[in-house]
């Protein structure tokens, strides 16, 4: 920390998104490149504080106030040695992470965090610019072998760790191409799948291999995939979306979220033009307000949606923090994404009793307007029911657990109560991720890719001591 009291000179500024209009033609990320001048002077705002709030809130406890001291110095392959050191894809964090290190940062009792996530997005495009990042290929093989299932955030990290440390790994993905959700989930204008596909070359030249199209359990034994690996790690996701009991619930035109992102991903990069669901032309209603939802309603509006409306049961989220009460912990509050201010119309306190239709398709949801009370009090009916037209109706209300899927059976996996499977799933067989914890950041997932890789890594060498004695 150059400038002690730096924090008290420069305000907070971020480099700003794309103009809305221009952004609404493409599928292209939202934002511009950081500028180092930027980053350079919004790193001297952090105050290398002696208790760094900033890294106890990251799950992957990223030595933050290191990173910026470093870029404000200059030193900036330093500095994304110091990112990596405990981040295995910063760019994806950079882009997708909602920043509970920001929330925790002493600063943000100002309500003027440092920008955090702007300056990790700094180093790592520095990186690949100046051709900092390269394959990190093990010294020699353990001869050990391990079978990765699923390739989203948490199975990549796992299988980048192993194979760090001499493990002969192979990543099987039951979709076309490795990313999980990610590349199938993610829209394109949050994170450019060129991103996903330069680390996966990144892990190629280390020695993973990727098994694609391989639905464990239907294409390949799990009996033969055990005999033929010292240890298997499950990272499958929490895909299974939650359902809306509803009157008319089976009707054509309410469909899950997920099936609809994952049908425009493909559409996007060209594997599947058309994709499974259309919003063109359509009233579409969303029910949820976190993350999903935000996806689809930008989703929508690139498509052409004739009218798109965010639906949420809960109350309305305050609009400005009370970080006294709240910090360092991550507060409720009204978020907004680029997205809304691209189009579209959100309203909270609107619980849906029904789909209504004709002729089998959707034409509208039933919802009744509730009132909620304050802290603690049960929310009631505010109004007589309503319904709000509608063409297509996409259900973001959640995920459930895992699928249903006989893999696990025949791994002997058992499912917890919540749905979800155990981190110690079996003998030689590894929980991680979502598919462990539930639906949860990105920043969760590659934090438990890494733990889990520490686990098996242990367990492997285990087997070579009990070996060797």
């Amino acid at each position: 920390m150059t400038d002690p009291r730096a924090f008290l000179q420069i305000r907070r500024r971020v480099a700003p998104y794309r103009p809305a209009d221009q952004r609404l033609g493409d599928h292209r990320d939202v934002g511009t490149t950081v500028d180092p001048a930027l980053a350079r002077e919004q790193a001297r705002r952090c105050m290398d504080c002696g208790v760094p709030f900033c890294q106890n809130g990251c799950p992957l406890h990223n030595v933050i106030p290191d990173w910026n001291d470093l870029v404000e110095r200059g030193h900036w392959q330093r500095a994304l040695e110091a990112l990596h050191a405990t981040n295995n894809f910063p760019e994806f964090t950079g882009k997708l992470c909602p920043a509970p290190c920001e929330e925790a940062c002493v600063l943000a009792l100002d309500e003027q965090p440092v920008t955090i996530k702007q300056v990790e997005m700094a180093i790592i495009e520095r990186g690949f610019v100046e051709g900092w990042v390269n394959p990190q290929v093990a010294a020699g093989s353990t001869g050990r072998r391990v079978a990765v299932i699923g390739s989203g955030p948490a199975g990549l990290t796992a299988a980048q760790q192993l194979t760090r440390r001499g493990h002969q790994v192979t990543v099987f993905e039951r979709d076309r191409l490795p990313g999980g959700l990610l590349r199938y989930g993610i829209p394109d204008f949050k994170l450019e799948k060129a991103l996903i596909d330069r680390r996966l070359e990144q892990m190629v030249a280390e020695g993973t291999r990727f098994e694609t199209g391989v639905d464990i359990g239907r294409d390949l034994d799990p009996a033969r995939l055990r005999a033929d690996h010292d240890a298997i790690v499950l990272a499958t996701g929490a895909q299974r979306h939650r359902e809306l009991d509803l009157p008319g619930r089976g009707l054509l035109g309410v469909e899950p979220a997920l099936r609809y992102l994952t049908g425009r991903n493909r559409d996007v990069s060209g594997e599947m033009p058309g994709g499974a669901i259309s919003a063109y032309g359509r009233r579409v209603i969303i029910l949820g307000g976190g993350d999903t939802s935000a996806d689809c309603l930008g989703n929508a509006l690139r498509e052409g949606a004739s009218s798109v409306h965010e639906i949420a049961h809960g109350a309305t989220p305050p609009r400005t923090r009370q970080p006294l009460r709240t910090w360092p912990q991550w507060p409720a509050l009204l978020r907004s994404y680029a997205v809304h201010e691209e189009g579209g119309e959100r309203r909270w306190e609107l619980e849906p009793i029904a789909f209504e239709g004709s002729d089998g398709h959707v034409t509208g949801v039933r919802v009744v307007p509730m009132a909620f009370t304050g802290r603690g009090g049960a929310p009631r009916p505010a109004g007589d029911p309503v319904t709000l037209p509608a063409d297509l109706v996409l259900l973001a209300v959640g995920f459930d657990g895992v699928e249903r899927d006989p893999l696990y059976q025949a791994l002997g996996v058992r499912s917890t109560t919540r749905g979800t499977i155990p981190a110690e799933a079996g003998p030689a067989v590894f929980g991680a991720g979502d598919c462990v914890g539930g639906a949860d950041l990105i920043v969760t997932a590659i934090a438990d890719g890494r733990a889990v890789a520490e686990r098996v890594d242990r367990h492997l060498s285990a087997l070579g001591a009990a070996n060797a004695a």
